[in-house]
């Protein structure tokens, strides 16, 4: 524990990221059930004889939700930022998020 301005910090279970398998499942479901949708819509243009507009509608969805799919299964975790700030980590301090090894 550390004392920061006159009070305890405490570190919760809430405050760490999910592991990497947690991560990964959850990227995992979302991309199979957006490509469950991507092949109803397709099945739908086909099967439906529905006026132009809704099949138009049916097929875009076919059409994009790959690449949405794909957009979302690569995004990083809430917690882990992609960005580059052009500055390296510093080898001699302890990251921020494991502090606690030094305490």
């Amino acid at each position: 524990m550390k004392v920061r301005r006159g009070r305890t910090v405490v570190h919760e279970v809430t405050d760490a990221r999910p592991s990497l398998t947690a991560d990964i499942g959850r990227r995992e479901k979302r991309y199979f059930i957006q490509m469950g949708i991507r092949t109803l819509c397709l099945i739908l243009a086909v099967v439906l004889n529905v006026p132009w507009p809704v099949r138009a509608l049916f097929v875009a969805g076919a059409i994009f939700l790959p690449y949405i799919a794909v957009i979302g299964a690569n995004e990083p975790s809430r917690g882990v930022s992609s960005t580059f700030d052009g500055e390296g980590p510093n080898q001699t301090e302890i990251p921020i998020h494991r502090r606690e090894i030094g305490s």
